[in-house]
Order: structure tokens, then C-alpha cells, then sequence
């Protein structure tokens, strides 16, 4: 039987709590993910949705969590029945009792009545707290619900007047983690680190970008981290100058850079890795010099991650140092002022220094509000990670050829300024090449 441990569920509770003080009344409706077919009758692997997991710790596809609000709440989980027969091809379900026991909730219902119950739910409530826009199919079923209580009103009965994104307030909450998800992120940094470390090992001239994928997954998996959060980067020489680089399959080459973007999830919550480093072990001097910009403009990133600064505050910081690298080397020309209005330097970094990090790898939550970078706070995590990416033009000397390098990290603002959750993951050049050559 897998019950969950109710510690580890605490959290998810206090939750929900804080979602219904914060909307105050009306319903909310927030389902998961469906699932996916793959080709034939083959789907791919089940990704519940981020949010409905955040509120509710369950993994299960075909459920719905149903939150009434106001003066008499309840916490309703729609999820599938117990089957014995479909266990055998597919694995356990909890099914709507112990879902229920297990999972904190009031009420457990079969997610085939789901239809059923909502026309009764939505009666007479002041407002429709559900995803708008994310799955017509969602869209087109809910608009059912609201049409069947609109069929009642001459017997007085009254359809939600308003019907808002609940996403928005989920969202928003997502960003700031508790000390459970910090606990998550740092593990989930710490496998991912070792994942780079064994790659780095790995890596020899001659041997294939997916040869040096397979260490990275397997050090993912021997740690419980079962996938990755995301499609890993393996981008050798030329490679690593295309940003989101899928292939996989070029073979590594003496004096040329190999580029990993990658991270595992775990327990739900993502990380994100990026290490740069010499396929033989050893930097050419002008890539040593670009990694030492890049490594440079990373540094002062993160020491511009603090809280109170504005979220453009250390993408500011990361492209100031990056740009008096391409000066230095002739790449740009004038002033780092004048080079960063001109927008010279975006033909070797075209991308924002990170993002918020969590559930999701691109987690959810604002950048802006009301036309104004969000201000960091304690809680917040994201990422930091400047590069440079050299392809080969006319204004481009042959000696910074197909020169791609970045650098990323998992940085956790805390109240005193900033948490590394990926530090120990090999990053000075000496440590690069170090781990390259087995030291």
C-alpha cells in the first residue's frame, strides 16, 4: 500500500489554508495534467500539473481539487476509483477513501462524478476561482458546468459571477518556498552537481555527446531523482553556440569546449545546471580567456542577488562585465554605455542572466509588476547564468570561432543575501580541468 508519509504532506495543507484566506470566498476548481499519448496506445511518462501538486501532493492523473470557500469550507478531491484489475497493468490508485485519509482532504469523490457534483457545487457561489485558457478542453467542460446552473435560475438558483485565473494567486504563492522545497531544491542541486562532476570524467575526445548524456542520467537515477527536469543540453564545439541544442549526437573533438545544460527533478522540484569545459582536459587560451569573462560577469551576478534588488538588477550586473569582455577583446566597439544601448553585444548573449526556478524549470510567478521589476525576497530561487556564444562572422577573428560558454547556477535569496544551492559543483577553470583529466 503507498501511503505517503503525513509529515511531508503538512505542508500541502497549510497551502490550501493560505489559498482560501487569500481569495476569501467563492470555489476553486484546479485540475492536473491529463495524460499524454505518446504514439498508438503508448503514453508518454505522467507529468501531473505543478500547480494542482503544490496544493495537493497527489500524483495521480484524473483529479481535481475542489476548494469551497467562505464561512463553510471544504476540501474536496476528485480522483480515480480503486480498480484491483487495472492495478495489475498499471500500478497502484488510491482511490477516493484513503485519498482522502492520506491527503488531508474533507470529501473524496469518484472523478467520474465529477460532472455530476460541480453542477451543485457552482450553485450560488459569488465566484469561479479555475485555470482559464490553459486546455480548451478544460475551458469547454467548465462552461458546461456554468450553463447547466444557469439552467436553474427560475428556481433561484444563481451561476459564479466572476470567474478568475486562480493560477494568478497560485502562481504567486509558488514563488516564495518553504523550508521543505529549499530541502528538495538543495538535494535536487547537490545529484545534479555529482551529475556534472561524472560527466566531466567522462568526457574524451573521440567518444559522442550522448555517450556523455548517458552519465549524466544515470547519475540522476541511481539517486532517485528519476528524470530530468528538462531535455539535458550536450553541445559540443559549434554546438554550443545554438541555445537550446537538442541533438545530441556529434562526436567530441580534441580542442574544442563541450557545453552541458542539464539538471534532475526530484520529489517534483527542478534544478538547473550549466557547466562549460575542454573536451581534452585542458583550455586554449582564448577560450580560458572567455571563460574567464563569463565566469567573471557570473560572480557579479550573484553577488548582485540580494533581497530588495530589482529582478534586472544582476541580469545588469552579468552584462556589464560581459560587455567590457567583448571590448577587451575587440568583439565590440566604444564605450561599455555605448556598446550596451547600441545593443552590439547581443550578437554574442542574446538572453536574460536566469529565471525563477522550482516546480517548473521556467517556474511560474511575475517579472514585472504595474510596468516594474519585481524586488527579490528571501524564498525567492532562480537562476543565474550569463554566456557567451561566438560564431563565426566577418567581425569575429578565427581564433574565437564557434566559442560557446556558459555558466549557471541555483541561487536561493535569503534574508542576508544569497544561497548557492549548486556550489559545489566544479566551476573554476583549474576545477574544470581538474575534473576533466580525473584529479
Amino acid at each position: 500500500m503507498k501511503l505517503e508519509n503525513p509529515h511531508v504532506l503538512k505542508p500541502f495543507r497549510k497551502r490550501r489554508a493560505r489559498l482560501a484566506a487569500e481569495l476569501g470566498n467563492g470555489i476553486v476548481v484546479l485540475p492536473t495534467a491529463p495524460e499524454r499519448t505518446r504514439n498508438a496506445d503508448s503514453h508518454y511518462d505522467y507529468r501531473w500539473d505543478s500547480g494542482f501538486y503544490y496544493l495537493s501532493g497527489f500524483r495521480e492523473p484524473e483529479a481535481v481539487v475542489v476548494l469551497v470557500l467562505g464561512k463553510k469550507p471544504r476540501e474536496i478531491l476528485f480522483c480515480r476509483e480503486k480498480n484491483l484489475e487495472r492495478e495489475i497493468w498499471d500500478g497502484f490508485r488510491y482511490g477516493p477513501e484513503l485519498a482522502r485519509d492520506v491527503f488531508g482532504f474533507d470529501e473524496a469523490h469518484s472523478y467520474g462524478e465529477l460532472d455530476a457534483r460541480m453542477v451543485e457545487l457552482l450553485a450560488n457561489q459569488p465566484a469561479l476561482h479555475t485555470t482559464v485558457g490553459a486546455d480548451p478542453a478544460w475551458d469547454a467542460r467548465v462552461a458546461g458546468w456554468l450553463n447547466a446552473v444557469r439552467a436553474k435560475a427560475r428556481s433561484g438558483v444563481t451561476a459564479p459571477e466572476g470567474i478568475q485565473d486562480v493560477r494568478v494567486a497560485v502562481n504567486d504563492m509558488r514563488l516564495f518556498k518553504d523550508e521543505n522545497e529549499i530541502a528538495i531544491m538543495r538535494r535536487a542541486g547537490e545529484i545534479s552537481s555529482a551529475a556534472h562532476a561524472r560527466a566531466m570524467a567522462a568526457t574524451k575526445p573521440g567518444k559522442r555527446e550522448y555517450e556523455i548524456e548517458a552519465e549524466l542520467l544515470h547519475e540522476f537515477v541511481r539517486n532517485g531523482a528519476r528524470s530530468p527536469a528538462y531535455g539535458s543540453i550536450v553541445a559540443a564545439g559549434a554546438n554550443a553556440c545554438v541555445l537550446h541544442y537538442r541533438e545530441n549526437n556529434a562526436e567530441l573533438r580534441k580542442g574544442e569546449l563541450l557545453l552541458i545544460d542539464a539538471g534532475c527533478e526530484l520529489d517534483s522540484y527542478a534544478s538547473d545546471i550549466t557547466r562549460t569545459w575542454p573536451i581534452d582536459g585542458k583550455f586554449t587560451p582564448v577560450q580560458k580567456d572567455v571563460y574567464e569573462v563569463v565566469l567573471a560577469s557570473q560572480e557579479a551576478a550573484i553577488k548582485a542577488v540580494k533581497p530588495e534588488a530589482d529582478f534586472i538588477d544582476y541580469h545588469d550586473a552579468a552584462t556589464r562585465v560581459l560587455v567590457q569582455g567583448l571590448i577587451d577583446f575587440k568583439l565590440c566597439k566604444g564605450s561599455v554605455d555605448k556598446v550596451l544601448e547600441d545593443g552590439s553585444y547581443k550578437q554574442f548573449y542574446m538572453h536574460r542572466t536566469g529565471h525563477w526556478l522550482g516546480l517548473d524549470v521556467h517556474d511560474a510567478g511575475d517579472y514585472m509588476r504595474k510596468g516594474k521589476w519585481r524586488k527579490l525576497k528571501p524564498g525567492m530561487v532562480l537562476t543565474v547564468e550569463p554566456g557567451l556564444y561566438i560564431r563565426p562572422a566577418a567581425n569575429v577573428p578565427k581564433a574565437f570561432w564557434n566559442i560557446g560558454i556558459r555558466i549557471e547556477d541555483d541561487v536561493l535569496v535569503t534574508a542576508k543575501g544569497r544561497d548557492v544551492l549548486t556550489s559545489m559543483c566544479p566551476k573554476k577553470v583549474k576545477d574544470v580541468e581538474d575534473a576533466v583529466r580525473g584529479k
